[in-house]
């Protein structure tokens, strides 16, 4: 607890510089998604709200819940996506919950085929609910969600593997996918199934200018719903060290190190091989490299004196990480200041991928404080 009290510090402060950019990611580009999604939500059939798996309630689309009274009531479906990056016994908790809430709640991995196949089955099947059970009718589903939930990767994936006919699949664009958020500017639609057949209209992500509370913002700059240029890369990754030192999976990394994990780590030290060409010290992403990253981080936790549920000491640790991970990263001695942004992007890149483990920052509320209330 008192862990979490000092990391919650590092969130305020970056909640802070959120806060201090008074909604700049709401751009005109924002504002005009906004009218054209509002305009079509009474038209379409169903709308699939895309979340973080990471962030479920932070990363909610805000324009769903800002509907008048007046506004008919739109059938609705939730799908986690970036489920792979999350905690999995977190996401089964807020399946359950979005689904004890009356919400239709899938989780998906949009890079999984068999997920995707889930997906497409649970949108068939509430399709021909809304049809009243006509097999060859049309359906139109609208992808609505903040930046960078990965709304245009799941339409690609659904029409990979629902595509229809030969002659038609040349025909088909594919939705434009970007780890930047904000890339989608336009509202495109592609076909993605027959029997029924059913549309699907992509949308751009779009992101309030206002927060529902202090702790949102953070978790989605953390998470890449808001672009990275907008604040400071090292001060994002002191946020995430902060996380990662108040929770015990990177003291079992040691462990995992040793006897081998899910992503089955190299040895520190790259061996010739028919893949050696590939193991290069410029880049991070390369197994040998996300090894000497997590023993860093270990061993810095592990021989750290201080009380990691004090603020200061917490801070005084995610200082001195950061020079050990200047040499897990093997980067050359460069100034401060830009080795401090260099070893930043690298760790929040490892983070957004996964390789540093699988993270939920969201917690799922307590139903029987929430009854009592």
């Amino acid at each position: 607890m008192a862990r979490a009290a000092a990391a919650e510090a590092f969130s305020r402060r970056l909640g802070a510089a959120v806060r201090g950019l008074s909604g700049a990611w709401y751009n005109r580009h924002m504002a005009a998604a906004d009218r054209a999604i509002r305009a079509r939500l009474p038209l379409v059939d169903l709308v699939l709200e895309v979340r973080d798996a990471r962030v479920p309630a932070s990363s909610a689309f805000e324009l769903l819940h800002r509907r008048s009274p007046e506004e008919p009531d739109v059938r609705r479906l939730v799908a986690l996506n970036k489920a792979d990056l999350a905690d999995p016994s977190e996401t089964e908790k807020w399946v359950a919950f979005m689904k004890q809430r009356g919400c239709s709640c899938i989780a998906v991995n949009s890079h999984s085929r068999e997920s995707i196949n889930e997906l497409l089955n649970a949108v068939r099947g509430r399709i021909r609910e809304i049809k009243l059970g006509v097999s060859d009718c049309t359906g139109t589903v609208l992808f609505v969600g903040i930046p960078n939930v990965g709304k245009s990767a799941m339409i690609n994936a659904m029409h990979q593997i629902g595509r229809i006919g030969a002659a038609e699949k040349g025909k088909l664009k594919h939705a434009i996918v970007s780890s930047h958020p904000g890339e989608t500017r336009d509202i495109s639609g592609y076909k993605v199934a027959t029997h029924p057949n059913i549309y699907v209209l992509d949308t751009p992500g779009i992101l309030s200018p206002i927060f529902a509370n202090d702790e949102s913002g953070p978790r989605l700059v953390l998470t890449g719903a808001i672009k990275d240029s907008l604040l400071e890369e090292y001060e994002i990754a002191q946020f995430l060290l902060a996380i990662l030192n108040s929770r015990k999976e990177c003291t079992e990394w040691e462990n995992l190190n040793l006897v081998g994990d899910k992503s089955s780590f190299a040895d520190a030290v790259p061996t010739r091989s028919c893949h050696t060409k590939r193991q290069y010290s410029s880049d991070h992403t390369q197994d040998f490299i996300v090894r000497a990253v997590r023993q860093a981080l270990c061993e810095t936790i592990a021989s750290f004196q201080g009380d990691l549920g004090n603020d200061n000491d917490l801070r005084r640790l995610v200082e001195i990480q950061f020079t050990y991970l200047q040499n897990a990263f093997r980067l050359p001695a460069e100034t401060s200041e830009d080795m401090n942004k260099r070893v930043a992007i690298k760790l929040l890149n490892l983070y957004r991928t996964g390789r540093l483990g699988h993270y939920t920052l969201d917690h799922v509320p307590d139903v029987r404080q929430e009854l009592a209330a």
